[in-house]
């Protein structure tokens, strides 16, 4: 049967539910964006700037509204494998990507030819995703090279948000399916928000991260933590590079012009 919006029914409301899926979207943007600097340099390219990634957090938005409309179950986010098969691959084309959407399409639509793929052993994806999830890992860590490595500031952050974005999520994670959760209140909502917040090691290591950075020794540390590095990079018009990466395909720009 061909998908169509609304086949199961008109969309209810519940509070719970609400707080539990905006969690998930805050989740997802802090993934995804970590994805979206990942991809960009193994495809050599310049450092997204803020308006190529709230672009991008913008359409994947658009793709969780078309999710609930058709009523997948889940939602879109950036697939991290696919970021590591980039820098495996070293293609880097659009042409190939919007290729591989097609037949990804293909492939849900005609249950036999997904079949194909369904069938291919566990064992043969989990070795790909160690491979794929250890190189996106490993160019998240090359980001550091910006910063002073030396300074005892950078590695205490560094440490601190390896560590706790790692144990924090994994305590977490040992009360899900035994007790519904680590927090629990009488609001369901506030439950579902952070226990889905904290159960992300991401999330967790960006919330510790952003937190030490931005009130350990800030001013005198300036340039320890590589910002005058990131600065030309902040905005679109701050490298002349960036029109030639992230230039929209089919003259889109007239729509969605970079501000």
């Amino acid at each position: 049967m061909f998908p169509y919006p609304l086949q199961w029914g008109p969309p209810t409301f519940s509070a719970g539910h609400a707080f539990a899926m905006m969690s998930s979207v805050l989740v997802s943007m802090a993934e995804s964006t970590g994805a979206y600097m990942a991809a960009s340099r193994l495809a050599i390219a310049t450092p997204p700037p803020a308006y190529v990634l709230s672009r991008g957090i913008g359409w994947q938005g658009i793709g969780v509204l078309l999710d609930g409309l058709y009523g997948t179950g889940t939602g879109s986010t950036v697939s991290v494998e696919n970021v590591g098969l980039l820098g495996l691959t070293r293609v880097g084309s659009r042409r190939v990507v919007q290729i591989s959407a097609g037949f990804m399409i293909f492939f849900s639509i005609l249950g036999k030819f997904g079949a194909v793929f369904a069938s291919i052993p566990f064992p043969i994806f989990a070795a790909l995703y160690c491979v794929l999830f250890g190189l996106v890992g490993a160019v998240g860590l090359s980001f550091l090279q910006f910063t002073n490595m030396n300074s005892m500031r950078n590695l205490i952050i560094i440490g601190l948000s390896l560590f706790l974005g790692i144990s924090i999520p994994q305590y977490f994670n040992e009360y899900v399916t035994i007790q519904h959760g680590l927090v629990r209140t009488n609001a369901g909502w506030f439950n579902a928000f952070l226990n889905t917040v904290f159960a992300s090691p991401p999330m967790v290591g960006l919330i510790v991260a952003v937190f030490l950075d931005n009130t350990i020794d800030v001013v005198d540390s300036k340039k320890d933590r590589g910002m005058p590095w990131w600065v030309k990079f902040r905005t679109f018009k701050g490298d002349n590079r960036n029109e030639e990466f992230y230039t929209l395909p089919f003259n889109l720009n007239r729509f969605f012009p970079p501000t």
